[in-house]
């Protein structure tokens, strides 16, 4: 009987053992601040299921978000108080969390993480 069994049980994991196995998922590229800006910039924009926002006339910023709503990214344009600088926000546990690297003014970078902040407010 043990030996009908190990047949039984070689015979259903055997198939298990050669299928293939999907590609992992791919990760959302976080934020590492110790890299240069164009270099984390390029790093974001190169993600295959990212889209981008149409660029909207008098913010401070680009909006990028992937197409699993895991993430945006808003990526500041020249002429920007606080650019250069790259903000991300995440959903996490039904929450959002933000974060970001300022690379120019602190102070501005401040106020644009506050009026990130709001348009999170916004929109509950």
């Amino acid at each position: 009987m043990r030996g009908a069994f190990a047949l039984l049980l070689l015979a259903l994991l055997t198939p298990a053992a050669c299928a293939k196995k999907s590609p992992p998922a791919p990760t959302t590229v976080s934020l590492d601040c110790t890299q240069p800006f164009d270099a984390l910039k390029a790093k974001i924009l190169a993600q295959p299921r990212l889209i981008p926002a149409p660029a909207e006339a008098g913010e401070p910023y680009r909006a990028y978000s992937l197409a699993d709503g895991g993430a945006s990214y808003f990526i500041t344009e020249p002429g920007a108080p606080a650019h250069p600088a790259i903000l991300m926000q995440q959903a996490l546990g039904g929450g959002m969390r933000n974060t970001g690297c300022a690379y120019g003014d602190k102070a501005a970078y401040g106020e644009l993480m506050g009026y990130l902040a709001g348009l999170k407010a916004g929109r509950k």
